[in-house]
Formats: C-alpha cells, sequence, structure tokens
C-alpha cells in the first residue's frame, strides 16, 4: 500500500542538512592549526592576508566547486569536471595530481605531530633540541604514516572513530585553548611581542620576501571544496548555500586569526619557528596561567589530531584513484584490493612515496626547511588542480549550457566568469609566487630548492601523461560502475558545444532508447 505524503516527507526532511551543520562541516575540513606560525611572523599584518585570502580564493573556490558538484554529481570529483571540460588526458593528470598532492602533504603534517611528541618531557630545552633532530622526525613520520596505513587495509570502519574523535580532541579542542588563553594574556596587561597600532594592519608591499611567504596563506583554506557534493543535501541550495559559506568562511577566517595573533602575543617574531613555536606557545602560555603541567597533555591532543587526520587522508585519494583506474586508465595491477576493498598497491606505492619524501628531512640543512619545501610543493601541486577547476568551471557554461545546475554562481554566466576568474587568477599568483625561496628560512641553496620544486612537479605531471599514452582497453575492469562522460555519451567532443538538459544517467537512458529507436 502507498503511504500519504507526511511520512514521506518526513523522511526526505530528515535527510537535510541544516544550513549551521554545513557551517561547521566547511570549518572542520579546512582549519589547521600546525600553519599558523608561519603567518604570526606578521603581527598585525596577518588580519589582511588572511582576509583577501579569504575574498579572492576561499569564497570562489567554496562558490565554484558547488555548481560543479551539483551538475555533475557522478563519481570522479576533479576528475569528472576537468574531464568534461577538456577530455581524459587532463582528467587523469588531475586525479593523479590529487594523489600525488596528499602524498607530498602527509610528510608535512606528520613534521608537525613528530615535534607534538617531541614536546611532551619535563624539560622543554631538551624537547625543543629533540624536535630539531632530523632522524627522530624521520623515525616518528615513518612510524606514524606506516601505522596509519596498516589502520587504511583494515576498511573504513577501522579509522571511523578515531578520525571522529581524533579531531575535536586535536583540533578544535586546541584551537579554542589557543584563542582564550593567547587573549586572556593580552588582557592582563602582560607584555606583548606584537605592535597593535593600525599602521601595522597594511603589510608592507616594498618586501616582497613578506608576499612570497604569504602567498602560501592561500593553501590555508584548501579543502572548502570537498563538501560541496553535500550542497544538494540543503534546503533551498541557492539561498542556503551562500549563507552556510558564509558562515564558515566568517569562523575559519575568525579561528585563524584569532590563533595566530595569540602566537603572535607570546613569542617575538624572530624567534618563530615553522615546526616548535605553537608547541612553545602553548608551554609559555600555560605556564604564565600557572597551569604549565597541562602543556605536555596538549602535546599529545595535538599529536593525536595528527594521527587522526593522516588515517583519515591515507585510504581517501587511493580511493578515488582506484575508481579512475577501474574505470580504464590505470593497469590491473593498480585495481587489487583487499577482503575490506581497500586499494592495497595503490596504499603502498603511496607509502613509498611518503617514505622518500620523508627521508629529505636528512637530506637538507634542517626540519624546518624541508618542511618548507615539501609544503611549497603540496601547495604547486594543489595550486594546478584549483586552476584546473576554475578553467573547468567557466567552459563547461559554454560547452554545457544546458546542463541542470541545482545550484549556480550567482551573476549569471558573468558572475561566474568574475568569480572563477578572480580565482584563478589568485591561484595563478600564488602558484607563481610558491616557487620562490623565503628569505626567512634557511633551505640551502635557492637553486636547489627551485630545481627541486620545478623537477618534481615536472615529474608528477609526465607520469600521468605517459600512463594514458600507453592504456590498453582490457585495462577497464568489466564491473565498474563509472559513468562517461556526457561528451562520451553522445559521441562528440568534449571541446564541442551540446545542448543536454539532463544529468548523466537521463542522457545515457535518452541516448540508447534513441539508438533502439533507430535500430
Amino acid at each position: 500500500m502507498n503511504k500519504k505524503s507526511p511520512s514521506n516527507s518526513s523522511l526526505k526532511q530528515a535527510g537535510k542538512i541544516s544550513v549551521a551543520t554545513f557551517a561547521i562541516m566547511n570549518v572542520v575540513a579546512v582549519v589547521s592549526l600546525r600553519g599558523l606560525p608561519a603567518e604570526a611572523e606578521y603581527g598585525l599584518s596577518s588580519v589582511f592576508y588572511y582576509v583577501f585570502a579569504a575574498v579572492f580564493f576561499l569564497v570562489p573556490v567554496s562558490l565554484v566547486a558547488a555548481e560543479l558538484a551539483t551538475g555533475w554529481p557522478e563519481k570522479g570529483g576533479i576528475f569528472r569536471w576537468v574531464g568534461e571540460a577538456f577530455g581524459p588526458r587532463l582528467a587523469f593528470i588531475s586525479m593523479f595530481l590529487l594523489f600525488v598532492q596528499v602524498c607530498v602533504w602527509f610528510p608535512t603534517a606528520l613534521t608537525f605531530g613528530a615535534v607534538s611528541l617531541a614536546f611532551i618531557g619535563p624539560d622543554q630545552t631538551f624537547d625543543a633540541a629533540l624536535s630539531q633532530n632530523k632522524f627522530f622526525v624521520l623515525a616518528i613520520v615513518l612510524a606514524i604514516y606506516w601505522f596509519a596505513t596498516f589502520v587504511a587495509f583494515k576498511g573504513v570502519s577501522a579509522f571511523t572513530l578515531l578520525s571522529k574523535w581524533g579531531g575535536i580532541i586535536g583540533t578544535i579542542i586546541p584551537a579554542i585553548i589557543l584563542i582564550i588563553l593567547g587573549f586572556s594574556f593580552y588582557f592582563s596587561g602582560a607584555k606583548i611581542q606584537i605592535d597593535l597600532s593600525w599602521s601595522q594592519l597594511v603589510p608592507d608591499f616594498s618586501n616582497f620576501n613578506n608576499v612570497v611567504l604569504a602567498a602560501s596563506i592561500f593553501l590555508f583554506y584548501a579543502g572548502m571544496e570537498m563538501n560541496a557534493i553535500h550542497v544538494k543535501d540543503l534546503e533551498n541550495p541557492t539561498r542556503s548555500y551562500p549563507l552556510a559559506i558564509g558562515m564558515a568562511a566568517l569562523g575559519t577566517v575568525v579561528i585563524f586569526i584569532l590563533g595566530t595573533l595569540a602566537i603572535a602575543f607570546v613569542i617575538p617574531s624572530a624567534d618563530i619557528n615553522l615546526t616548535q613555536s605553537l608547541l612553545v606557545a602553548y608551554f609559555d602560555m600555560f605556564k604564565w596561567a600557572g597551569l604549565g603541567f597541562l602543556a605536555p597533555i596538549m602535546a599529545i591532543c595535538l599529536a593525536i589530531g595528527v594521527l587522526a587526520g593522516i588515517v583519515t587522508w591515507v585510504a581517501g585519494p587511493s580511493t578515488g584513484l582506484l575508481e579512475v583506474a577501474k574505470a580504464g586508465y590505470m593497469p590491473r595491477f593498480w585495481q587489487h584490493t583487499n577482503k575490506n576493498g581497500m586499494a592495497t598497491h595503490i596504499l603502498l606505492v603511496q607509502g613509498i612515496i611518503v617514505s622518500f619524501l620523508a627521508i629529505t628531512f636528512v637530506v637538507l640543512p634542517s626540519v624546518e626547511a624541508a618542511y618548507q619545501i615539501l609544503s611549497q610543493l603540496a601547495a604547486v601541486i594543489y595550486l594546478t588542480l584549483y586552476m584546473l577547476m576554475f578553467s573547468a568551471a567557466i567552459y563547461l557554461r559554454f560547452s554545457q549550457p544546458n546542463r541542470p545546475r541545482p545550484y549556480r554562481v550567482p551573476g549569471g554566466k558573468n558572475g561566474l566568469y568574475v568569480i572563477a576568474g578572480i580565482g584563478f587568477t589568485a591561484s595563478l599568483t600564488a602558484f607563481a609566487f610558491s616557487f620562490i625561496p623565503p628569505s626567512q628560512i634557511a633551505v640551502g641553496s635557492p637553486t636547489v630548492f627551485i630545481s627541486l620544486l620545478v623537477g618534481l612537479t615536472l615529474l608528477f605531471i609526465a607520469i600521468p601523461l605517459v600512463i594514458y599514452a600507453v592504456r590498453k582497453p582490457h585495462w577497464r575492469d568489466e564491473n565498474s560502475d563509472f559513468a562517461p562522460f556526457t561528451w562520451q555519451i553522445e559521441g562528440v567532443h568534449p571541446g564541442l558545444q551540446n545542448h543536454s538538459d539532463k544529468h548523466t544517467p537521463q542522457v545515457t537512458e535518452s541516448h540508447q532508447n534513441n539508438q533502439g529507436g533507430n535500430a
């Protein structure tokens, strides 16, 4: 028997995400504390950089990703978006670069975890020295990463709980404590280490070195596009999504600004260390508050947060690459899964790449230098992906103008062009700055620094090009449910304009019906 509409409506409403919940989801996806010391060097001018990056990067990324995610909700993410616009070659490069970017990001995140563990002892001087020991850092990085990989082999259920509580214990609670302690220190009348006069708010643009290091702030906001796929679960997405993103952007900016200032209040700019200063700030503030015994506990909390993030991310990109591999883009070797459905061979190769990059810590002059070069390599790769995403959004408004888009960037076609154009320009600018060695950090020879960045970037682009060039028809898994691109279904070139006004499954059904009728 058919039920009357009230119960169906109730179920439908129960599946909707509230504006507040969606805003919180985005804040949790983006906020990380480990990069705050890099911006604390700028003191009050860091406020300008955070707001500037939010307006010209965070908001464009969020709005454009929402249009793409709702217009092309099939599996693939950026692979789907770039492939619909520019074809499978660039799409495969995009997915491969996303996989590599996360591999490069792992050592930088784990470095922060290793430094946190170094600070759990009672002697801060010894702890600081230990955190600069390259072999200690390397050992911790490798141990945590391979432990996370082992957990990932066990399947999603093995790390879901750790991810949830690790994020709360290792990110949200430490952020709140950092801000409360920092501003309590400020309002107590204690001597702070930065100048809070209005003249310090606008950066000194004549100092090019400041602009170079500050360009990294764009990547503070990376990740807001991850939750765009859920925009269709919002009630009235056209109104609710911009509101939720506005709330999330404001919350993220406030956390970053207040957390950065809290560090700058306590640690002089000249003494800031990219890997140690957050822990040192906690120690100094707890000591000032008469709660010094809590500092090692906070170090453990931060390490737990890193572990939770790593365990979650170890499996994520490998799963995306597995789906693309099964669609026929990589040999059968890379499609191997265990009984838990995890991509075992991809995970193992990912671990080898991470281990190789981690060994960089032993080669470069200091842990801080290794941290910086890997951070900038991750930035170069991620910004390349963002430029492809913005370009795809612009081109798809031309090539697939009638495609259903439950959410559209405000302002019609011109609105999209302006917002996506701003995002692309900001990404390109930050991309160019990422190749310039920061003068604030001893990275050894600038020539070696730039050569490593350029060489590794070109290598990671060349690998998917070669794989794509030699691909074979038998690579496709006969059980793959990866939907073809719209232009493939219609038998046209991705560069040509088509007039499909349905999502991919409906286009497929319509095409099959037409073929049947012609037969």
